[in-house]
């Protein structure tokens, strides 16, 4: 609860940073909300975990002191609202910076959250193992989610979602790691990566993975490098390596707060629901 009223004492001036944004409009009609009323309305309704529908009747309430007089439908159409996205984004790269978060060690891994309330991803991931990381029937049931932390700030630095797989997440995350002006000098991941495709996805940086058992030489000298010091320094190599808990540890805080489940239905939706969880858990470790 400390944590909460400390971000919520400084999240305005954060959010008025944030919503520096001008769009050209034509002459069509205005929106109710400005972009800084659309952020503070988003952080707040995903924070507070209550339906659009629940939160429009919350605004009711508080509509004489707010001046903010609009419907659930109004709630849910802030998902797929690109002002929206783009101050997210804005909030993002500015509790980067204040965290001077530039050259960081990391960890990545991916989890999932339910789009149906009658499934449990850790549960799911439980009987199917490594199956549970892809969805193949057209009813999805969870969407994946990865994360690449910085092990000493424990920030996210950047994020994916996909309803496909937790590759395609991946992937994503990887798109938006170079539009992040932050350098990575050593990544953990999980056995689910251990590829040399994915080793060379980070070039400049140190990589800990597990190798699978049928892993072969063969695939350029950092996939050497990586298998040599696993065989003749393994116990260091696993010191290092195990860090990647960290990210096991964020994800279990985040649902803690926000929920293991996301009920929107729609993927852009659904994206920045996703999103807004990051947003929420580098608030937290910012103050």
């Amino acid at each position: 609860m400390r944590r909460v009223k400390t971000v919520i004492r400084n999240l305005e001036s954060l959010i008025k940073e944030a919503a520096i944004i001008r769009v050209y409009r034509g002459n069509g009609l205005r929106p109710k909300l400005t972009v800084a009323q659309k952020l503070r309305l988003f952080l707040v309704k995903q924070l507070v975990d209550k339906s659009n529908r629940n939160m429009a009747y919350m605004l009711d309430l508080f509509c004489i002191i707010n001046g903010i007089d609009i419907s659930y439908k109004t709630v849910e159409r802030l998902y797929s609202d690109i002002e929206l996205r783009m101050a997210l984004h804005n909030l993002h790269i500015l509790l980067l910076k204040k965290k001077g978060v530039d050259h960081i060690d990391a960890c990545g891994d991916a989890t999932g959250y339910s789009l149906v309330i009658s499934k449990h991803y850790a549960t799911f991931v439980m009987k199917r193992k490594d199956k549970a990381k892809e969805q193949k029937q057209k009813k999805k049931q969870f969407v994946y989610e990865f994360v690449l932390m910085d092990l000493k700030t424990k920030m996210y630095v950047c994020y994916g979602t996909s309803m496909i797989s937790e590759r395609k997440a991946f992937d994503e995350a990887m798109n938006m790691l170079k539009s992040v002006d932050v350098l990575i000098d050593s990544v953990r991941l999980d056995r689910y990566y251990s590829f040399p495709c994915y080793v060379n996805m980070f070039p400049d940086a140190k990589v800990y993975i597990i190798p699978r058992k049928n892993s072969k030489l063969g695939h350029g000298e950092k996939w050497l490098n990586i298998m040599l010091e696993f065989v003749q320094n393994t116990m260091e190599y696993l010191g290092h390596y195990y860090q990647r808990n960290n990210s096991e540890n964020g994800f279990a805080v985040d649902k803690k707060l926000f929920g293991w489940g996301i009920m929107q239905k729609r993927y852009d939706r659904i994206d920045t629901a996703g999103f807004s969880k990051v947003v929420w858990h580098n608030l937290f470790y910012t103050f």
